[in-house]
Parts: structure tokens; sequence; C-alpha cells
């Protein structure tokens, strides 16, 4: 049977070539191998109060999706009150809906299957609120440049799935995500 996932992100641009295989790698561990995985572009969201402000027309635009995950930057805040409200309100819909902040940043996801390169130390990439302009922006730099797709984000973050437990144990928001995921889709 298929599942149809949208993903509701804060830039689809850059952080899509995160999410993405990110998404049908939890997918795949739920038991939806064959998931088709969408990653929201109309309308396009910039920034986390403008995905919020338009989540009830994204929800009752996309409601025929299996499942809408709105995965997104911390940047320092407990979102945990809002992303309740957002679920709430998309639950009274009939849309099942999850929301997930990384710590603090989308792209700390990425890093944390390139741990070994970093010229910093794990606890403080999680703890950097500014961990896109600090320390992914010169690791990127570094090992992909910024002549590829997504200047090497996708390629990046297979890499970094290759070790997914690790991701999941360097990352526990991530082990969440996939707990949630799996319970909303009757799987794992």
């Amino acid at each position: 049977m298929s599942c149809n996932v949208l993903i509701i992100p804060e830039d689809p641009t850059h952080n899509g070539a995160i999410l993405s295989p990110l998404v049908s790698r939890i997918l795949e561990e739920c038991g939806k191998t064959n998931a088709k995985v969408k990653m929201l572009l109309d309308p396009k969201v910039h920034g986390f109060e403008h995905a919020c402000g338009s989540m009830p027309q994204i929800v009752r635009r996309y409601r025929r999706f299996d499942l809408l995950l709105f995965l997104v930057d911390a940047d320092g805040k407990d979102r945990s009150g809002r992303f309740e409200h957002l679920e709430s309100e998309a639950a009274a819909q009939g849309v099942k809906l999850i929301c997930c902040a990384a710590k603090e940043e989308v792209e700390a996801w990425l890093l944390a299957g390139h741990v070994a390169k970093l010229n910093v130390s794990w606890p403080k990439v999680r703890d950097d609120v500014s961990v896109k302009e600090n320390v992914f922006a010169p690791f990127l730099r570094r090992y992909r440049g910024p002549r590829r797709a997504g200047g090497g984000r996708k390629s990046l973050m297979k890499e970094t799935l290759t070790n997914y437990q690790g991701l999941l144990k360097r990352c526990p928001e991530l082990a969440d995500l996939r707990d949630r995921i799996c319970r909303s889709l009757g799987a794992g």
C-alpha cells in the first residue's frame, strides 16, 4: 500500500536536500519502503513564522496525504507549545501532522554523520544556535563546494545516513520523530 508524506520545511531549497533522504530513511524503518515523499513547494514558505501562519492553508490543501511533517530549526527556542497547537488543529480536521525541531538547526542532522571532520566538539555543535553559519557553512565549503546541486547537501546527507543508528544517538529528537512517525502510520 502506498504512503504519501509531505515535508513542510522552513527552506525547501537547502533544507529539502537534507530532509528528503532523511525522511525516506525513517519511513523505510517504519516499514514504508514504497513511500512517496514530497517537499512542500506551493506555497513556498520562508521561515518558521511564515510556515506557521500558512499551516491552516497547507493542511487544507494537502489533507489527502497520509502524513504531514513540519521539520524546522529550534533556533534556541522551545517550540513544543506551538507544535502541540498546530498538531491539534490539524487533527481536528482529520489530518496527521507531526512537528519536530532540530537542535538547533536542521544542518546539525547532516553534520552528525561527519563528526570526525569537524573542527569543534559534537556537544558544541549541538548547542550552537547559529550552527549553520558557524560550523556547517565552513564544513560545506571545505568538503563539497557550492558548485554541486544543493551545495552537496544531498550527497553529504546520504553519507550521514550510512550510520543511521549513530545519527539517532547523536540527535535524539530524530529517534523521537521516528517513533512518532511509526506510531502514526501504524508501523514499527
